[in-house]
C-alpha cells in the first residue's frame, strides 16, 4: 500500500484539463459538460503530476452532489477513495452544507462514508439542479438545519420584523381608534354646547 504521501489531494486546475477529459472519456461521462464545470473536481496525482482519480462535489445552496467518480487504475481504489472523500467533506464543510447526495454505486459510499438510501421525505428536498428523484439516490445528512447558527439569526431576524410589523399595526388601529375617540368626544361636546344654549334661550 502505498503511503498517503505519496498522492496529493488538491482541487482541479486548468492544467489538469487534458488528463481529466481522457478520465471521463474512458468512464464515458460527458467530457464536455464535464469540462465547463471542472472547478467542482477534486483530484489524486502522484508525484509526477499524473492524475490517478477525480471525483466532483456539485454545490446548491446547502446541498452537496458527489458525482463522476472515476480512476485511471481501479486496483488503486481502495487507497485513493478514503483520501478523496476526506477532502470533499473538508469542502463541504467549509461551505456549511447540510447534506450531501451521491448515486455512486461503490459499497464505500455505504459502508465507509455513511450515505444511505435517502427517505421519501428527504427525497423531496433533493435539489432540482442534481438531476430527477428516484430511489436509488443516497443521502448523508453533515448537521442539523435548525441547529446551524446563520440559520437560527435568520430565524430571529424574520421573528422581530414579524414582530415588528404586528406592533405597528396594532399602534395605527390604536391611533385610529384614538382620532374616531376624539372626534366622537368633539360632536358630543359641540352637541352639550347646542343643548345648552338651546335650554339657556328658550328660559329667557
Amino acid at each position: 500500500m502505498n503511503p498517503r504521501g505519496a498522492y496529493q489531494i488538491r482541487r482541479a486546475t486548468t492544467d489538469d484539463l487534458p488528463q481529466l477529459i481522457v478520465l471521463w472519456n474512458a468512464a464515458q461521462f460527458p467530457a464536455p459538460d464535464l469540462e465547463k464545470r471542472f472547478t467542482e473536481f477534486q483530484i489524486a496525482a502522484d508525484s509526477q503530476g499524473r492524475l490517478l482519480a477525480a471525483i466532483g462535489l456539485q454545490i446548491d445552496a446547502a446541498d452537496g452532489k458527489v458525482h463522476s467518480e472515476t480512476f485511471a487504475d481501479f486496483a488503486l481504489s481502495d487507497d485513493l477513495r478514503p483520501l478523496l472523500w476526506e477532502r470533499l467533506q473538508t469542502v463541504a464543510a467549509n461551505h456549511g452544507l447540510f447534506r450531501l447526495w451521491t448515486e455512486e454505486s461503490a459499497p464505500f459510499w455505504r459502508k465507509a462514508a455513511g450515505f444511505s438510501l435517502a427517505p421519501a421525505d428527504a427525497l423531496s428536498r433533493l435539489p432540482a439542479l442534481f438531476g430527477p428523484a428516484h430511489e436509488r439516490w443516497l443521502a448523508l445528512r453533515l448537521k442539523d438545519e435548525s441547529a446551524d447558527p446563520n440559520l437560527l439569526d435568520e430565524q430571529f431576524r424574520l421573528f422581530k420584523e414579524t414582530e415588528r410589523a404586528r406592533r405597528e399595526k396594532l399602534l395605527r388601529r390604536a391611533q385610529a381608534l384614538k382620532t374616531i375617540g376624539t372626534g366622537i368626544a368633539a360632536l358630543l361636546f359641540i352637541f352639550a354646547m347646542s343643548m345648552l344654549l338651546w335650554l339657556v334661550r328658550r328660559h329667557r
